[in-house]
């Protein structure tokens, strides 16, 4: 079973994009050591437990954002995605999970059931993405995939750009 959660290009600014459960969370305001804090990765921060952050290549305009809900963990589909981090999360009963670009500018529900999940961010093109920070049109773009699952620590499952690996580094020295 797959079930589609959003699936557009998104377009902000900041490379900022959220996913959020918590009705009083904004989303990412700044504070790496709140989203990131005991992390390995730099491109998804579950740490705040009220959403997930994710980390864009690019500083502004659309990126390809494709989000699934899965029964089962996915196959690591090898070539085709360059960077490739996972997280767990945990949605509370009561909310209303909603996906968020920088300030609030653009938005949307989620439907997201109620559990403890993991979460698959892969993404390609994030080294062409920074090269081309204000490129019109897409240029990186992201898969999450998401499953039933307990908690377990953060990981990088393969990372192949400069980008992606400087990110790491940056969250790395936090520790």
């Amino acid at each position: 079973m797959t079930h589609i959660l959003l699936d557009t290009v998104i377009k902000t600014d900041y490379g900022q994009f959220d996913l959020l459960w918590d009705d009083g969370y904004q989303g990412f305001d700044g504070k790496f050591d709140k989203v990131f804090d005991g992390q390995v990765n730099g491109l998804a921060g579950a740490a705040s437990g009220n959403g997930l952050y994710l980390n864009l290549a690019r500083r502004s305009d659309g990126y390809p954002v494709r989000i699934v809900l899965l029964a089962e963990p996915p196959t690591l589909d090898a070539g085709v995605w360059e960077d490739v981090v996972e997280v767990s999360i945990c949605v509370p009963r009561g909310v209303s999970p909603r996906w968020r670009t920088w300030a609030g500018e653009r938005g949307g529900p989620l439907d997201l059931p109620p559990g403890s999940y993991r979460v698959r961010v892969s993404a390609r093109g994030r080294d062409a993405g920074r090269q081309q920070e204000l490129a019109d049109g897409p240029v990186d773009s992201y898969l999450l995939e998401v499953w039933p699952a307990q908690a377990e620590p953060d990981s990088i499952v393969r990372t192949t750009t400069t980008n992606a690996a400087y990110w790491h580094r940056k969250v790395g020295s936090r520790r």
